[in-house]
């Protein structure tokens, strides 16, 4: 027995969207996985991730493989598995590795029992595990994915768009990783009322803007005052990587997810420019890393 799966990476919070929006992006995870005879199982990762993943609950691929099959009553029909990893989403930067990694799992273990779990129990094991509904829906469902807790708890909503034709996400990733937990950390237990009431109409224009097709609406998304201001004194740089990509063209630019990749929303016309005027910033701030330009993802997680 053997399956394959395809999962994209993901940009979440797209500034004003803190933990409610996110886009899946054109870099993908693919994993390979063949069922062994015996109990002895084998790894390997090609691409990012290399030699710092293992065969343990800790990569969040057999996190997801092992949990799905348990809620599929399969858990105890095969113990040893060939898993091949070819990844292409950068570890610790911001772009729903970890999500992409247990979407990835989750839909491995359909295949494997040849039954499905549906997407709203996937959805919700996908977040148990991972803790990011807004990485996960968009590494699930593609596009661009509005989310929010349901009525009950462990449920979630999701609205899922398309995103226009003409938009370019280029995407500028540090080598230099930051936690989530520490970014996380970074921020205050509340806001003042005027910063809430501030996110929301801005999270709103930003929605329209996908919505309709109306870029110019994009630049919303840098008028953040949830978490970006509060992180930016862990990540002093990424002011001046937005202001560059804002001065080169770019219709919006947020950090991705709580960094330490800052993504630059554009029309494919600009987007050599802000790609070079990001790599620029980050050169003279002495921050080394790369840009490049992704197309948004409109396809989600799928067995292949």
């Amino acid at each position: 027995m053997k399956v394959a799966v395809e999962v994209p990476a993901s940009s979440a919070n797209l500034g004003v969207g803190f933990d409610a929006l996110a886009m899946a992006l054109e870099l993908t995870l693919r994993v390979d996985v063949e069922a062994l005879p015996g109990d002895l199982s084998e790894l390997q990762v090609v691409g990012e991730g290399t030699g710092r993943l293992g065969l343990n609950d800790a990569n969040r691929f057999v996190a997801g493989l092992r949990r799905g099959l348990q809620e599929l009553g399969a858990a105890d029909e095969q113990s040893a598995w060939r898993i091949e990893m070819f990844n292409d989403i950068p570890v610790g930067r911001g772009l729903g590795s970890s999500a992409a990694a247990v979407i990835g799992g989750l839909l491995c273990a359909e295949g494997l029992a040849q039954r499905e779990l549906g997407r709203e129990r996937l959805l919700a094991l996908a977040v148990e595990i991972d803790g990011h509904p807004d990485n996960v829906a968009a590494a699930l469902l593609g596009g661009f994915v509005i989310v929010t807790a349901g009525a009950e708890s462990g449920t979630w909503q999701v609205l899922r768009l398309d995103t226009p034709a003409e938009l370019r996400a280029v995407v500028f990733i540090p080598e230099r990783e930051l936690p989530t937990s520490r970014m996380r950390a970074a921020l205050p237990d509340s806001v003042p009322r005027s910063d809430a009431v501030h996110n929301v109409g801005r999270a709103a224009l930003l929605v329209a803007a996908i919505a309709r097709g109306e870029l110019e609406l994009l630049s919303a998304m840098c008028q953040d005052r949830l978490h970006e201001p509060y992180r930016a004194a862990i990540y002093p740089e990424f002011p001046a990587l937005e202001r560059a990509a804002l001065e080169a063209g770019a219709l919006g630019a947020a950090l991705s997810g709580a960094g330490s990749t800052v993504i630059a929303l554009c029309r494919a016309a600009e987007a050599g420019l802000v790609a070079a005027a990001m790599e620029s910033a980050a050169g003279r701030l002495g921050l080394r890393g790369l840009a490049r330009d992704l197309a948004p993802r409109g396809a989600g997680g799928r067995l292949v």
